[in-house]
């Protein structure tokens, strides 16, 4: 079969959105490889170890991103992402997925090169559709 996207990852502690988003991309066919981390400081470390090539790890193409999570939350994530040089990011489409209403949160995605939108929860079936087939392209 064949899929839009080889690997995308959600980083978000909740579960039951993150087993939402995951029945959508499974019965849609959008990816093939899903990577799951509850906070940002999982993903950091999956970033940092596929940097450091200690195993063999796939920059996603599309990332998934939450704001509000324990241990870091979005914002840290992405602030300790852009310490490190990533090369494989200018691959990769990222999408803040954020329940936050908050206009300044919206304006500061905007500032953050890396980001290429801001989705308020819930994201419909049409919203993931988007993201993984126009990305895909």
């Amino acid at each position: 079969m064949k899929y839009p996207i080889e690997i995308a990852c959600i980083i978000d502690d909740d579960d039951m959105y993150v087993n939402l988003i995951t029945k959508v991309l499974d019965m849609k066919n959008l990816v093939k490889n899903l990577l799951i981390f509850k906070n940002g400081k999982e993903a950091l470390d999956y970033f940092v170890g596929a940097l450091k090539k200690l195993e063999e790890r796939k920059i996603p193409q599309v990332i998934l991103l939450d704001l509000n999570m324990p241990i870091m939350n979005g914002w840290q994530f992405l602030n300790s992402l852009s310490e490190y040089n990533f090369p494989e990011l200018k691959n990769a489409t990222l999408y803040i997925v954020s329940s936050s209403i908050n206009p300044s949160d919206i304006e500061r995605s905007k500032s953050i090169n890396l980001v290429k939108d801001f989705l308020i929860k819930p994201v419909t079936i049409d919203q993931l559709s988007e993201i993984f087939i126009d990305t895909s392209v």
